[in-house]
């Protein structure tokens, strides 16, 4: 494509011509070893469906399981029926459970990695802690059923009813030890779903952190790993060092994602001094299941594996990236990602929670699909302006896979909205 400009809206009240950059062409991976990273996935919708606010959702089936063979084709595991598929913001349980089973044999036959969340979404008024442990195994065991691996993710009916961190151990210790596997916890914060305000028992952070440390020891034979989605890097780094020996960090941070899973060049090693501190004040400790302070060596990784739901919009630039960290070139990674970060950090703006309109309008400029809408009619909720500056922004980060087609398809996205 020659070089050419195209003006966009950018709320200035005008518009602002931009001139694209010369094509930046990934050589992607299929596979690769030095972390573990899974790409949380979007759903496509149907199309000719009704696909409305507070209408059950309509999925295109063949263009979502297109979706996951891309991102398998490029190294990636997929995390399945996640909050980035709009698990309570359009995709009821219903839908849930067919994109998990159809998803989870896709992997089957491929022998690709898959992991699945489970929830409590069924539930239209949780009564009592029975009623939240009831709808999670209901859950867990239609994944383990299709071979899937739990994520366990947080409850809006938990959060409502729970009036201690004693309540929520309790269920979390039911549900886990009802799975045959071992499971992944995720801490999804109030930024992306004001609903889970106070989780873990706390609304101070420093206290919830405290909890959350003293659950995963007490369940850490049966938990594989933890994916932290707080957006505070200083935080994860300090939880990743106070985990459980051998369980895994997955960042959900998609504003640091870079450095965090690029981590230190050295191993981490702690050695808790005294079991008589008070928790929060000493780092290098490790809980008990009480949640007392032992003295203790721990040996934990000095990275975080990946559980993001970015990988979906920026998944050829993470799968060159991962390439290189595999030959031991950090540079290499950094210089790869680092270009993506002000694209991740524009379509997780606030609201947090509209990030799904982003990555489903990446995906169509790069057509990964054929059209722009979403489940709930959720391609509203995001500006004009805000996709104009996602155009720009993915393609300086490289991210335009066809330039011609992404041009040709804002166009007719802004001839839709007016923009002449």
């Amino acid at each position: 494509m020659k070089t050419r400009s195209i003006k966009l809206p950018l709320g200035t009240g005008d518009l602002t011509e931009y001139t694209l950059r010369p094509r930046r062409g990934f050589v992607t991976v299929s596979e690769f070893h030095c972390r573990t990273a899974y790409a949380a996935a979007h759903v496509v919708a149907d199309p000719l469906a009704e696909n409305g606010l507070g209408i059950p959702a309509a999925i295109d089936w063949e263009a979502t399981l297109r979706f996951r063979e891309h991102l398998w084709s490029l190294g990636f595991g997929v995390a399945e029926a996640m909050d980035t598929a709009q698990r309570g913001m359009g995709l009821d349980w219903t839908a849930a459970k067919e994109l998990i089973r159809r998803s989870c044999l896709a992997a089957s036959r491929g022998k690709h990695q898959i992991v699945c969340g489970a929830g409590t979404d069924q539930l239209s008024n949780a009564r009592s802690l029975s009623d939240v442990a009831a709808a999670y195994e209901e859950q867990c065991d239609w994944i383990e059923q299709w071979n899937g691996q739990v994520v366990i993710m947080a409850s809006r009916s938990l959060a409502a009813i729970a009036r201690s961190f004693d309540e929520y151990q309790q269920v979390y210790s039911k549900i886990v030890g009802s799975c045959k596997d071992r499971v992944i916890l995720h801490w999804l914060g109030p930024m992306f779903d004001p609903a889970l305000t106070g989780y873990w028992g706390s609304t101070d952070l420093d206290i919830a952190t405290e909890n959350f440390l003293v659950l995963l020891h007490a369940l850490a034979s049966k938990v594989a790993g933890v994916k932290i989605s707080l957006l505070d890097k200083d935080r994860e780094i300090g939880i990743r060092r106070r985990l459980p020996p051998g369980m895994k960090l997955f960042t959900g941070d998609d504003f640091s994602y870079p450095e965090l899973i690029l981590g230190d060049e050295r191993p981490w090693r702690g050695v808790a001094s005294d079991a008589r501190a008070a928790p929060g004040k000493n780092q290098n400790t490790a809980l008990s299941a009480k949640g007392v302070l032992q003295a203790a060596p721990l040996q934990n990784d000095n990275f975080s594996h990946a559980l993001l739901g970015i990988f979906d919009a920026i998944a050829p630039a993470a799968s060159v990236a991962f390439g290189a960290l595999d030959r031991g070139d950090r540079d290499g990674f950094l210089q790869i990602l680092n270009p993506t970060v002000p694209l991740a950090r524009h379509i997780f703006q606030g609201p947090t929670y509209h990030y799904k309109t982003g990555l489903v309008f990446l995906a169509y400029l790069n057509g990964l699909q054929t059209h722009f809408r979403m489940v709930g009619g959720l391609e509203s909720a995001r500006s004009v302006a805000h996709m104009s500056r996602l155009f720009i922004l993915a393609d300086q980060a490289g991210l335009l896979l066809d330039q011609e087609l992404a041009v040709e398809r804002i166009q007719r996205f802004l001839a839709l909205a007016g923009v002449m």
